[in-house]
């Protein structure tokens, strides 16, 4: 099918629940033209705690439900999924694009005045051969990555409420650690963090740099987007959710951290299967 620029492009994202919305709204700022269906795994959410089979064949059974809807660009939005299964997907996949989220360590480089970088992640993440190849790319003699894993965050923040006493303690712990080790940047490194990145920054002090890569996300979308010829600069089309989890759930928090309007749609029960 041939593009013409007045077509809008249809990108696709999925996350083990609803961090990638922070991916998503990035990308409807940068792409306010595009279409973008969502969907939140927040029925096996997090991934953070599942083994690589899992993830994979989550991924896959998503993904085909984001083509199946014609997305032409699919997004991992999860920082986890990117670690375990982007590779699989783009070898399972050879024509379709996948954009990666994955910890902004080149950028906290450039940020960092004394070469001390805190990372906070899941295990899954920190743990996974794709983050230590990343890491081992950026790492220089005089620079100190610190790397946190953060138990229970993506869970407490899957919740909704990025005020609850849950996420303030976890915040109180980790941020709390990696201040005490004195980094000056701190990359968020899993999608549901920026949601907590008011209650990071005041644990960790203004002096401190938080890195988030979902607008670098949204440009590499848009450069893709560029490359097939379609448009994503126009007033927006459609934004859909759906989630394998609750519904309405899924509403009540995007109304709370989204500030556009968007469809929530039903996924096909199969999606529901584990």
């Amino acid at each position: 099918m041939i593009h013409t620029p007045k077509d809008p492009v249809r990108i696709g994202l999925f996350d083990s629940g609803v961090g990638g919305l922070s991916v998503l709204r990035a990308l409807q700022r940068r792409l306010p033209g595009a279409e973008l269906f969502y969907i939140a795994d927040s029925a096996h959410a997090p991934y953070g705690e599942r083994d690589a089979a899992f993830v994979q064949q989550r991924s896959i059974a998503l993904t085909d439900a984001l083509l199946g809807a014609g997305a032409q660009i699919v997004v991992v939005a999860c920082n986890t999924a990117t670690a375990l299964a982007i590779d699989m997907l783009r070898a399972r996949y050879p024509g379709t694009r996948f954009v990666g989220v994955e910890p902004g360590l080149k950028p906290a480089l450039a940020s960092s005045r004394n070469g001390r970088i805190g990372v906070m992640a899941t295990s899954a993440t920190l743990a996974s051969t794709r983050f230590a190849r990343l890491l081992a790319e950026q790492q220089r003699p005089a620079v100190q990555f610190l790397l946190r894993a953060c138990p229970g965050l993506a869970q407490a923040l899957e919740e909704g409420d990025v005020g609850s006493a849950s996420v303030s303690a976890i915040v109180a712990r980790d941020a709390g650690a990696l201040r005490a080790s004195g980094v000056d940047t701190v990359v968020l490194g899993c999608t549901h963090y920026p949601f907590a990145s008011s209650a990071i920054a005041e644990v960790l002090g203004a002096d401190v740099v938080l890195v988030d890569t979902a607008p670098a996300v949204a440009e590499q979308c848009a450069r893709l987007a560029d490359e097939r010829g379609a448009a994503g600069r126009r007033a927006a089309r459609r934004i859909v959710l759906s989630t394998t989890g609750d519904q309405q759930r899924l509403r009540q928090i995007a109304e709370r951290w989204l500030d556009f309007e968007f469809e929530l749609q039903p996924l096909a029960a199969a999606m529901n299967a584990a």
